[in-house]
């Protein structure tokens, strides 16, 4: 229904992509979003070798025949992670999508990935960011805006601005996003230049989503004033649910506390706690403005089923005006 330059370039059916999220973009997750027409993708950096990480392939492998994508974490990490060990087993299990993101443009990555015939997408907030992206021959860059759960940069460019910026200044096809979550905020996206969108929070709260239901019942309850961008003294600013472990994490900021005490208490290890056992204050969960416009959890295929539907009725009543 809604055909672009992404759906083409990816094959994919709908011009959607599943936003990644650290230890959240499983498997069997990221299957189900591929399966129901969208893109899924693999966060590579939730391994710690590349045997683990060829078993996650495989698995998806198993669980789709539809295209999927694995995400290169190129974000500061406490941990070493083996990207160039991933690209090798990317390559020799036939992966044809590539979606970077972080601090920097994946220079020293891009070489290896295009002559291996892997279409490059990279993930920035900024259209500056964007640009050198393209320079160096990345294939599509994804733009977020300021609402966007995760990492939001220090730009603070909103979704209505960044997109049709970046479009504007780059030659490469755009996917944008950032507090998308329903078929609104679609079409508004493709509107401003976009030829796609890309989706977390959403995507989260649907029956696949890998966090424990108690969590899924409190972020249904959730405003988009119930979110807040923390870490942004330690150079890492994300927006995050705002729970009482955010708070804490808020109040070491304010005591101006150093970047050991306000990573520990962010740890991803609370947040897999939490996930798993539905401690909602035990960690950190990333969270997009959006989350305030998503009232059920229905399973991946009908959320985008839902969205589709909803765009297109948008598209007709526009058209009638």
């Amino acid at each position: 229904m809604f055909k672009t330059k992404i759906t083409k370039m990816l094959g994919i059916e709908h011009p959607i992509v599943g936003g990644t999220m650290m230890w959240l973009a499983t498997p069997d997750f990221v299957a189900a979003i591929s399966n129901a027409g969208a893109l899924g993708i693999l966060a590579s950096a939730m391994y710690s070798e590349k045997e683990e990480f060829r078993k996650a392939v495989k698995r998806i492998k198993s669980l789709t025949p539809k295209p999927f994508a694995v995400n290169l974490n190129l974000f500061p990490s406490l941990r070493p992670v083996p990207n160039d060990d991933f690209i090798t087993v990317m390559i020799e299990e036939g992966i044809k999508i590539v979606e970077t993101s972080g601090h920097k443009a994946p220079e020293e990555y891009i070489d290896r990935l295009k002559k291996a015939g892997i279409t490059v997408i990279h993930k920035c907030v900024g259209v500056r960011y964007a640009k050198k992206a393209e320079s160096i021959g990345v294939d599509i860059v994804t733009v977020v805006g300021f609402e966007n759960g995760g990492a939001t940069g220090n730009l603070d460019i909103g979704t209505l601005v960044l997109v049709p910026r970046a479009v504007d200044e780059l030659k490469v096809p755009v996917i944008g996003g950032g507090g998308v979550v329903d078929g609104r905020g679609f079409l508004a996206v493709l509107a401003l230049g976009a030829e796609g969108v890309i989706m977390g929070t959403r995507m989260l709260l649907t029956e696949e989503g890998p966090i424990h239901p108690k969590l899924k019942e409190a972020l249904l309850k959730a405003t988009e004033l119930d979110t807040r961008q923390i870490m942004r003294s330690v150079q890492s600013p994300h927006r995050a649910w705002y729970n009482e472990a955010a708070k804490r994490v808020t109040e070491l900021e304010t005591q101006q506390a150093g970047l050991p005490e306000i990573v520990s208490m962010a740890a991803g290890d609370k947040a897999r706690k939490m996930y798993e056992t539905g401690d909602i204050d035990l960690g950190i969960i990333s969270c997009s403005q959006g989350i305030g416009m998503i009232h059920s959890v229905k399973p991946v295929a009908e959320v985008i089923k839902d969205i589709i539907a909803q765009a297109e009725q948008i598209r007709q009543r526009i058209k009638n005006m």
